[in-house]
């Protein structure tokens, strides 16, 4: 039988020659995710025998990556906001930036509050909003069924608990009813021409319907920024994620709107990457 360490040797150098940017890294999560060890399993029982069944499926997993399938559509999850989402091919994977999104809106969120998330793909901004807050409500939206039943089971198994979040097939504001303390949004924001620029992980393996924010990348932003006060309380926040380069534009669209308190976030690496302002009380 192979040892681990030899296997693992392996998947590394067959993805470094691949051009993975990590492949050590990607090699090692894959052989934890079909063995079911942990990092320590290379570090200190390194001549572990593998057997031919776990051999032959990690030869398949490396071969997917090598394909440059995301990492995570292979073990089917990602880690966000400490807690653990499915992901499949319908969804964004959850990163880390987005993290800074849900962070600003725990800041102001109180308990009983309803939250709105619009383009929830994998549910994980209202999930991880409901999870880490008290007797607060979501609606997750989303115009994709694939992504709203990824969205379900996430829901599902991290809060476990009817009527809490629910989640809605609609393009945006289409089959949404009434107000909210907090409308949230991750939505499309690549600019059309550049999505053909990014990385093959991205760009042949995630949704596209999912990166396209139009010629400007801001088509989104117009329609929930022209729309969203219909659905806000009155002193309702709406809190937006954005690429690092809209942070001006997408101020001046809820400035222009009658937002007020209107904010840009950086995040951890000193970029742009939320926009947020309240809407008047009437």
């Amino acid at each position: 039988m192979d040892k681990y360490r030899d296997c693992y040797q392996k998947g590394w150098e067959r993805l470094l020659a691949q051009g993975i940017e990590e492949a050590a890294l990607d090699a090692r999560l894959l052989l934890e995710y079909v063995c079911g060890t942990d990092r320590n399993t290379l570090l200190v029982h390194g001549d572990r025998e593998v057997s031919a069944q776990e051999k032959a499926a990690y030869e398949e997993a490396i071969a997917r990556r090598s394909q440059r399938i995301p990492l995570q559509q292979i073990t089917g999850c990602q880690e966000f906001m400490g807690l653990e989402f499915a992901v499949d091919q319908h969804v964004l994977v959850p990163r880390q930036d987005t993290e800074i999104l849900v962070e600003e809106v725990l800041r102001e969120l109180q308990d009983g509050m309803r939250i709105l998330d619009l383009c929830t793909g994998s549910g994980c901004i209202l999930i991880s909003l409901l999870r880490y807050s008290n007797g607060c409500q979501g609606v997750g939206v989303d115009i994709s069924p694939a992504a709203l039943e990824v969205a379900r089971r996430n829901g599902e198994k991290i809060l476990g608990i009817e009527g809490e979040c629910t989640f809605l097939e609609s393009d945006l504001w289409e089959k949404v009813e009434g107000r909210f303390d907090v409308i949230v949004s991750n939505p499309p924001y690549i600019r059309r021409g550049e999505i053909d620029t990014l990385m093959p992980e991205v760009r042949d393996h995630e949704p596209r319907l999912a990166l396209d924010g139009g010629e400007d990348g801001l088509d989104f932003y117009r329609r929930i920024v022209e729309e969203s006060p219909a659905y806000l309380c009155g002193g309702g926040r709406l809190y937006l994620e954005i690429g690092c380069d809209q942070g001006d534009a997408v101020q001046e669209l809820l400035l222009r709107r009658g937002f007020r308190e209107v904010n840009v976030v950086q995040d951890y690496a000193g970029l742009d990457r939320v926009v947020h302002g309240s809407w008047p009380i009437l």
